[in-house]
């Protein structure tokens, strides 16, 4: 089952949009339509590839690493100038990890694309006290023209 919201504006005067997910691998696929819709809404198209890469990046890793049946995508527009993507699973513990991967390797890219494509990403914790966080939010963030 497919959730998708629309939040209350924020500061921009945008609304965020938020996705849940099952953990299974046809979630990126979803994840990046919806990054599509919201930008396309936004009258951001020029960046809805470069956005939907790196959600679909965040939403593999996600369905990998993480533990649980669901996954959480934010689309966000914290700022005028300013994209967030994540996703949020429920594996707290499981850092992001990059990997050399090796010429013949299918897998081990994801986060060395959002080192190439995303302008900061990274991962906090969320939910619970700072000892023992129930969840992890991985994201990333793409400037934009206003």
């Amino acid at each position: 089952m497919t959730n998708v919201t629309s939040a209350q504006p924020r500061q921009t005067g945008h609304p965020g949009y938020e996705l849940e997910l099952g953990r299974v691998p046809e979630a990126a696929g979803q994840a990046r339509s919806l990054v599509r819709v919201a930008l396309a809404t936004w009258n951001l198209e020029d960046h809805a590839e470069t956005g939907a890469l790196l959600v679909s990046e965040l939403v593999a890793n996600a369905v990998r690493h993480a533990n649980g049946p669901r996954i959480y995508v934010h689309i966000d527009r914290p700022a005028p100038g300013l994209l967030l993507f994540a996703v949020v699973d429920q594996a707290p513990d499981r850092r992001p990890q990059r990997r050399t991967p090796g010429p013949d390797d299918v897998s081990g890219r994801g986060l060395l694309l959002l080192d190439e494509f995303a302008d900061r990403w990274g991962y906090d914790h969320v939910g619970g006290p700072a000892a023992r966080p129930r969840s992890k939010r991985v994201w990333a963030e793409l400037r934009v023209a206003r």
